[in-house]
């Protein structure tokens, strides 16, 4: 911790008892804001830690950080909910004493996360097996359950814990978490019937609706919407971003197994929330006489159904009341408000005893049940409401704040009490501290006959006509003279105008707060009628069997009030945590917009208050601000004095003393005990921190130089001896290796001038070396030069001895590159090449525009794709232009080429069909023009003579009618005029000539003048 003391301007200090002026407010205030500011959501008031809900996800709960937390001393690092698990684990083991962690804090200020967050430390950090991981798992998936059933989003929470929980984890003696126990206080059930608005019922209902299978739903008679229920209608709030139902109710559903509910458990528990929706939409009329009946026949018989009870006796049950007078039964019948009110009832107590019936099936799966080991100790979490003052405070709040007086009055207790033993066990002479002592206010609640529950108590249980404001009267007569209680009436002016007539105010030790008597009688006495207790003892449900058992019947006694159970249950829970060793968590929410990084200082101040914070500060502060082992204090600063530096070898408290002596601390500053130094104020340890800081920067410096000389002369020595026998190792190499290089280069020298001399020679030993040389350098120049293409006929010319090897590798050089260029052709590159064969064969050399058609691919249709479709199939298809053969008028028409005949059409529709074999010949001019003539028999009834088109891909349809026609041999060029057959036997005759532009007319004499540019294709 004393670490973090040099960066305190900016955040702040890690425990608020080393504040300088820690009796003001502000300077607390100030110290939480630049930690907040930082992240530092963790502060000390010493062994207390305070938690600010930072609204977003911080990266220090991993478990490197459990790790990094676990079985370290306390303050050795910086303040988390880890160090304070730790901490109550440690001492459990070390002391063998049962501990306890209480959180507490206003809804949202994180006191549900906090209990989380210490439930998984303790299942990640402690020992496990196979059964011990059944326990962890299970107190882990217990927190799920209970927030759906206990928990509800409201104004300042979106997941605000409804019921105070205390939880004991049992560990063995080797310090594995082995079983549970959980307590459950003051559930609000009147959330069930009722919400405020922007709120919501508990989530369990919402989770059943939005995540329930479809056969689940259809059995319970449910539909997947929220706002058919009257029940969770009336906080006008279904849906909440920040809460995800559907994947809840999975996470529930898990849970719920993996503590060993069984299937039928499960149904029978959904049946009866869902049983609750149903009574929530019972709808009641009125008949002549003013009594009250159901209107709605669907409900009474899904309750009956999952109630497990008869419909009639539920009817009359919601409609009547039983009156035992003079020993007889009587049934009285209800009006409209009334049978509301006993429906309403009938709902609260069914859901209130089923979440005791939940609590105590979880604890069920919790027990340990090995009564051989005796030796287990335990950890009690209690996650409680904390103090709470709204605009509106009825009966739930007036419980709350008694709870959290009890509490306040406990943890000054224990805190003066730990002091104390502190100081006497030190041998420091105990001052007694001056504080607040709440008892008086503890007292006015609780105390008997003249208490304020006692006299609740008594206005619920005396006959006549008792009501709220005759209990008001009653607190006025018999404790209106108390300091701490206020009324209207017995107020002053000016109090007055802040307080209605049906208030009354207690002087809280963390503030004032107006409680409005209205309900305060009803929901004491949480009465439910006989013949409703009475119906639900007859359910064939085995878990309300459990919940409404059948002695209450013959019980005569009058059931306690909820006030007075309440105050018996915080009395066994006092005696709990008065047993147990405390560790505090003090949880404040920044602002009530749930928003990161905004830290509201009004609201904070609030809460600071009633948590009691200053005034836990000023106890822990009316002695000594800081207080350490000898051990720890020498070892942290034994280097800010020369006889204590670098080691002390005598007596751990005369080194501290000489120390501090040394340091210049006067008397008044600090005390010796028995193993620790006390320090009275935060200035002097501070001034002690600063010191070291400084000091530690001379101590660095002379480290490091000490140390760099130190490594650098090494360094250096070794440097000088490596770099000598390197030196010499490579010289020796280098020598070595000139020296074979000499003989081998002379070696090579002699073997080849040898060789030139001999090489005319036969193959022999003298020239072998250069023969194989000449036919290496040849072998390699072939190979740096071989020819890269088909058309490349370079070759190198080779010595006499290679010639015909030579001419076999051209050979296999050529086959190779025609092979690879064949292999590579697609086969539509192929078909495309075998066109354009037969166009060379036809036409190269013969008409004009063939070289310009040579680069252009065939293609098998030049129609568009429309076009293309609505001539159906075929393998080649062009438009084309059609000359009469009167006139030579010239028609647009298509020109097919199908498997066995040429088809001219005109947009679909066929105009002439010539098949193939019928086809005698082709005609085309030697120029650039486009013009053909098909010839065909004459004899041929079906044709009129021969056909003249033309075509702008002229070689590329000829081609493909000579292809596909098998009419290559028939192809004829003509030079300057074609012959053409018309019909009755007369002929005609198409004149070709060059000229600077395309032209197709007929000519003075009777001919088809065609004039031919030199550019098209």
């Amino acid at each position: 911790m004393e670490s973090a003391l040099t960066a305190r301007d900016r955040v702040g200090v890690q425990d608020f008892v080393l504040l300088e002026n820690y009796t003001s407010e502000a300077a607390f205030i100030e110290n939480l804001r630049k930690r907040f500011k930082e992240n530092l959501i963790y502060t000390y008031i010493s062994s207390v830690l305070v938690s600010v809900n930072p609204y977003k996800d911080l990266e220090i709960y991993t478990k490197n950080h459990m790790e990094r937390y676990r079985g370290v001393n306390f303050y050795e690092v910086s303040p988390h909910i880890y160090a304070t698990s730790d901490n109550s684990y440690r001492s459990m083991r070390t002391e063998r004493r049962d501990q306890c962690i209480l959180i507490s804090g206003e809804s949202g200020a994180g006191k549900t996360e906090a209990s989380k967050k210490i439930l998984q430390y303790y299942a990640v950090t402690c020992p496990a097996s196979d059964q011990v991981q059944t326990v962890k798992d299970r107190l882990l998936q217990s927190n799920p359950v209970l927030e759906a059933f206990g928990n509800a989003k409201t104004l300042r929470n979106d997941n605000s814990s409804r019921f105070g929980k205390y939880m004991d984890i049992q560990f063995d003696f080797k310090g594995a978490p082995v079983g549970g126990h959980i307590i459950n206080y003051l559930l609000e059930k009147s959330r069930v019937v009722h919400q405020n608005h922007g709120e919501r019922n508990f989530h369990i209902f919402y989770q059943l609706i939005e995540g329930g299978e479809e056969d689940l739903l259809r059995r319970l008679g449910l539909e997947r919407n929220p706002q058919h229920y009257q029940y969770l209608v009336k906080g006008n709030c279904p849906k909440v971003s920040s809460i995800n139902d559907r994947s809840d109710w999975k996470q529930v559903r898990k849970a719920l197994t993996v503590i060993g509910f069984s299937e039928d458990e499960v149904e029978e528990l959904m049946n009866i929330i869902s049983s609750v929706l149903h009574l929530g939409n019972m709808q009641y009329g009125g008949d002549d006489g003013g009594s009250a009946c159901i209107t709605s026949d669907t409900q009474i018989k899904y309750l009956s159904r999952l109630l497990g009870v008869s419909g009639t006796v539920l009817t009359e049950a919601l409609t009547h009341r039983k009156i035992i007078a003079k020993g007889e039964e009587l049934m009285s019948p209800l009006n409209i408000e009334q049978a509301s009110a006993a429906r309403d009832a009938l709902s609260k107590a069914v859901y209130g005893r089923t979440f005791t019936w939940l609590v105590n099936k979880i604890n069920g799966s919790l027990a340990y049940t090995d009564e051989s080991n005796k030796n287990s100790s335990v950890i009690g979490l209690l996650d409680i409401y904390g103090f709470e003052v709204f605009q509106y405070n009825s009966f739930e709040q007036f419980c709350i704040n008694y709870c959290n007086e009890k509490l306040q009055q406990l943890f000054i207790e224990l805190t003066l009490k730990s002091e104390q033993e502190e100081y006497e066990a030190e041998g420091i002479t105990w001052e007694p501290v001056q504080y607040f002592n709440n008892k008086i206010i503890c007292d006015l609640v609780e105390e008997k006959f003249k208490g304020i529950i006692s006299i609740l108590d008594e206005e619920c249980l005396r006959p006549g006509d008792a009501s709220d404001i005759t209990f008001l009267e009653k607190l006025e007569d018999t404790v209106g003279s108390h300091p701490h209680f206020v009324t209207h009436k017995l107020a002053d002016t000016k109090t007055r105008k802040l307080m209605g007539r049906e208030e009354f105010r207690l002087l809280h030790y963390a503030g004032d707060v107006n409680y409005n008597v209205n309900g305060f009688l009803d929901k004491n006495n949480d009465l439910l009628y006989r013949n409703l207790k009475e119906v639900m003892c007859m359910s064939e449900n085995k878990i309300l069997t459990q919940c409404f058992d059948r002695e209450e019947l013959t019980d005569k006694k009058r059931p306690d009030t909820a006030a007075t159970q309440f105050k018996s249950s915080l009395a066994k829970l006092m005696e709990i945590l008065m047993s147990k060793e405390p560790s505090y968590v003090r949880c404040i929410k920044p602002n009530d917009s749930k928003q990161a990084g905004r830290f509201d200082e009004v609201l904070i101040r609030h809460q600071v208050k009633y948590l009691g914070l200053m005034e836990n500060l000023r106890v822990r502060r009316a002695g000594f601000a800081y207080r350490r082992r000898y051990e720890i204090f020498l070892q942290r600063y034994k280097s800010l004095c020369p006889d204590t530096w670098p080691n002390w070898q005598g007596k751990l408290p005369e080194g501290v003393s000489t120390l501090v002596k040394h340091l210049g601390y006067k008397p008044e500053e600090y005390k010796m005990g028995r193993s620790k130094i006390f320090i009275r104020f935060p200035k002097t340890l501070f001034a002690t921190e600063d010191a070291l800081e400084t000091r530690k920067q001379s101590l660095a410096t002379k480290l490091q130089a000490g140390w760099k000389g130190y490594t650098q002369k090494t360094k250096y020595q070794k440097l000088r001896r490596s770099a000598i026998r390197i030196e010499a190792w490579w010289r020796g190499i280098l020598a070595r290796r000139r020296a074979q290089r000499r003989r081998k280069a002379s070696d090579t020298i002699r073997r080849f001038i040898r060789g030139f001399i001999y090489r005319h020679q036969e193959r022999c030993p003298q020239n072998e070396y250069f023969l194989d040389y000449v036919r290496y350098a040849f072998l390699m120049n072939l190979h740096r030069n071989a020819p890269k293409n088909v058309l490349d006929k370079s070759w190198p010319t080779p010595p006499p001895a290679l010639t015909e090897a030579s001419e076999h590798l051209r050979k296999m050089c050529m086959q190779n590159m025609v092979w690879t260029y064949c292999k590579k052709i697609s086969p539509e590159w192929k078909h495309q090449m075998e066109q354009k064969t037969v166009a060379s064969e036809l036409f190269k050399d013969k008409k004009d525009n063939y070289p310009q058609s040579v680069p252009k691919l065939f293609v098998s249709t030049r129609l568009s794709t429309k076009m293309a479709q609505l001539e159906g199939q075929h393998q080649y298809a062009v438009p084309v232009t059609k000359y009469d053969r009167n006139g030579y008028r010239a028609r647009p028409r298509q020109l097919l080429l199908t498997g066995d005949s040429i088809v001219i059409v005109e947009e679909g529709k066929m105009k002439q069909r010539i098949e193939y074999g019928a086809l005698k010949g082709i005609s085309v001019s030697s120029l650039s023009d486009g013009v053909f003539v098909l010839h065909v028999p004459s004899t041929d009834n079906k044709q009129k003579g021969d056909v003249v088109l033309q075509s702008d891909h002229v070689i590329e349809t000829l081609t493909k009618v000579a292809i596909c026609g098998e009419k290559a041999d028939n192809v004829n060029i003509n030079q300057g005029s074609i012959t053409f057959a018309l019909s009755q036997g007369k002929e005609g005759v198409i004149d070709f000539t060059p000229g600077s532009e395309l032209l197709v007319a007929k000519a003075k004499n009777g001919h088809l003048a065609v004039v031919s540019t030199q550019t098209s294709g």
